[in-house]
């Protein structure tokens, strides 16, 4: 049961859109579509994918603006994020207009999802973990088998999330990377809401804000 995966840059802050595949099933889902929804489309269609279901790190709106139109013209279900997230799904349409983004429109998710619950795509099953800092009910998935994590805004390579939004915590930020993403293993590969790669073992070891050399 093995995971296929295609990345598409969505919205002016190429914010990184997930297609993820059950090889054995042909079932996928798509992570955080935040906009750009002919290019999602387009990557679906040509991984040969059936999507059942939206899953979303957080409520920001390059990572979920464009979610439940997907979820209506689609008729799948929206998972994630952890409910602490409601606050910002709920100002949607004000976080667009402030920001000059396209407009969307406030929505709830089918299912929120808490620390130590499991989602599925087609066979596989990840693991989601709670990593508040970056905002309030902020999700990673994990696939321990394929030793990949969806890590959304809360680590990237050679950064980390911000956390001077409304509801952002700078030390749940770092403790959720040292004390719940780090833990998880070095080969562990990530994929970031922005940016290329990385794995955890390269950002314990170099990255500035989290590196073991910076806290002893």
């Amino acid at each position: 049961m093995t995971l296929s995966v295609t990345v598409v840059p969505v919205t002016p802050y190429q914010q990184n859109c997930s297609i993820i595949k059950c090889e054995t099933t042909g079932l996928a889902a798509v992570v955080d579509p935040g906009g750009d929804i002919d290019r999602i489309e387009a990557a679906v269609t040509k991984m040969g994918a059936k999507v059942e279901k939206i899953l979303l790190t957080h409520g920001h709106m390059d990572h979920c603006a464009a979610a439940d139109v997907l979820r209506n013209q689609w008729q799948i279900p929206i998972e994630g994020p952890e409910e602490g997230d409601r606050f910002w799904i709920d100002n949607l349409p004000k976080w667009c207009e402030m920001s000059g983004f396209p407009m969307a429109e406030a929505f709830e998710p089918d299912r929120w999802l808490g620390d130590g619950d499991t989602v599925t795509v087609g066979n596989v099953e990840l693991e989601v973990i709670h990593c508040p800092g970056h905002t309030p009910g902020h999700v990673v998935f994990f696939d321990p088998k394929q030793q990949v994590a969806w890590v959304g805004d809360v680590i990237f390579a050679g950064s980390i999330g911000r956390t001077d939004f409304p509801k952002g915590n700078h030390d749940e930020l770092i403790h959720s990377i040292r004390e719940k993403l780090f833990p998880l293993g070095d080969a562990v590969q990530f994929v970031p809401g922005h940016g290329p790669d990385s794995t955890f073992g390269r950002e314990r070891a170099s990255n500035p804000f989290v590196a073991d050399t910076r806290f002893g």
